[in-house]
């Protein structure tokens, strides 16, 4: 949307650039934009401070909407975070722009209101074609008067004498007044998170290797609290000095346990230099980086934690979890949580539904779901996490490889999950409650979802529909 009024932003001024070279005012000099009539256009353009600023800004919107697309995004995480951030050259040459004082206003209205009568002005144009009103109307002629006379006949009829000649002033710029305010306090948001996160790194205590390129980063931090849900974003200047990155937290600590973690997917640069610094000093084989290594580790700052609508998944009586791949995370701490600890809360069932595409996948938390599902049946409420994991792709079926997962090959379905069927039987199992639907996955599933949930059903059961795309 801001490109297209971009666009006719853009086409507008042009057509004025054409204008104020075609109609320039002899009358009205202080008026003029260009210096004369029939002035080259581009001139205006590229020489003065207006036009210059106005292209520039259009090439820096041009280049941040280009690589805000996901395709660059994925491909070069670089290329988005550098031209991203030239939006505060752009705020710079938005208050430039508006300082070349090409909108003017009249000064002396009250001495010199609009449509008054000019005494001087008028004997001046009238001795300029005197000559020709002698030569076109001798005595005696019954023509009509000449055009000009005819142009001034109001002027001549109007009660109300000029006393000067009209004064035309710039209008002060004002842009800076609505942008500088924002700026400031998104410097100042800045300024301290930079100081809250950098004052201390967070200590790694162990990173784990998993399946299809999938790191775990354990660690600790002085006075971290979080909840289930929430995410941060991670600063490591081995990797880059100006780049940080969102990850969700797939451990919250507790209160007896410090320790809080996240999984990082290694699919761009940044996540695979950071991969390398951590593994710089052990063998890609060995899953935790013993203790004693602990100062190989590069240096890592913690920013957060920060909410997100998954946090609501506990206020829920019923609530619905979906996630595609390595969206699984968020859902993770909130798994976590309920192993240690369920009765503070006000749910009481969740339907865990991951969707994968290679059956390595499950082995990131297969251990947490199969540790999950014992609790409870222990605990007599096997109800209380109906868990399903649906394989997309595969060439025949397969099982989640290890005899403790047996619980968890036996609610791996292959193919893709039939929505309606199950949203209808949720519905059924629930009358007359709300259930909340999370969904951290791909946009397919979240339309999918986000449709069903607005759908009627005959029980009475209300779905209430969040997502988070980490796209």
């Amino acid at each position: 949307m801001i490109c297209i009024f971009s666009v006719i932003h853009v086409g507008a001024h042009l057509v004025n650039a054409l204008n104020f070279s075609v109609n320039y005012s002899e009358q009205f000099l202080a008026l003029n934009v260009a210096n004369y009539r029939g002035e080259d256009p581009r001139k205006l353009l590229f020489t003065t401070v207006p036009g210059l600023t106005g292209v520039l800004m259009v090439l820096v919107l041009f280049l941040m909407s280009t690589a805000s697309t996901y395709a660059i995004r994925v491909s070069n995480y670089d290329i988005f975070w550098y031209t991203h951030n030239l939006f505060f050259v752009f705020y710079l040459l938005l208050m430039l722009h508006v300082s070349g004082g090409v909108l003017k206003y009249q000064t002396n209205v009250k001495e010199h209101p609009p449509g008054c009568f000019n005494p001087n002005r008028t004997i001046q144009e009238g001795s300029q074609f005197a000559g020709d009103f002698e030569k076109s109307h001798p005595e005696n002629a019954w023509e009509p008067f000449p055009r000009r006379l005819v142009e001034m006949e109001p002027l001549l009829k109007s009660n109300i004498v000029c006393i000067e000649e009209p004064k035309f002033q710039a209008h002060f710029p004002e842009t800076w007044l609505w942008i500088s305010g924002p700026l400031c306090l998104y410097c100042a948001e800045r300024l301290y998170r930079y100081i809250c996160s950098s004052n201390k790194p967070v200590t790694i205590t162990a990173v784990i290797s998993h399946a299809c390129d999938v790191l775990e980063v354990r660690m600790m931090k002085e006075d971290f609290r979080a909840r289930p849900g929430q995410y941060v974003i991670l600063h490591c200047p081995g990797v880059s000095s100006v780049e940080s990155h969102p990850f969700t937290l797939t451990l919250c600590p507790t209160a007896t346990k410090a320790t809080f973690g996240v999984h990082v997917k290694v699919v761009g640069d940044w996540t695979e230099r950071f991969r390398d610094l951590l593994f710089l000093h052990s063998s890609l084989d060995a899953e935790f980086l013993p203790v004693f290594q602990q100062r190989h580790y590069p240096k890592l700052y913690v920013d957060g934690p920060f909410g997100s609508p998954f946090e609501e998944s506990f206020n829920y009586e019923v609530s619905l979890c979906v996630a595609g791949g390595i969206g699984v995370t968020p859902f993770a701490s909130i798994l976590n949580t309920l192993l240690d600890e369920w009765e503070c809360y006000k749910i009481r069932r969740l339907y865990f539904i991951w969707v994968c595409r290679d059956i390595q996948s499950f082995r990131w938390f297969a251990d947490l779901l199969c540790k999950l599902h014992d609790k409870f049946w222990q605990e007599n409420r096997p109800d209380f996490v109906n868990i399903q994991l649906y394989l997309s792709r595969t060439d025949g079926i397969q099982k989640i490889i290890g005899e403790k997962y047996q619980v968890l090959n036996r609610r791996l379905f292959i193919g893709r999950p039939r929505w309606k069927l199950l949203f209808n039987e949720i519905a059924k199992c629930n009358r007359q409650k709300t259930v909340g639907v999370f969904c951290c996955g791909p946009s397919g599933i979240s339309k999918v979802l986000h449709k069903l949930s607005n759908s009627s059903n005959p029980y009475g059961t209300r779905f209430e529909y969040n997502k988070e795309s980490f796209s």
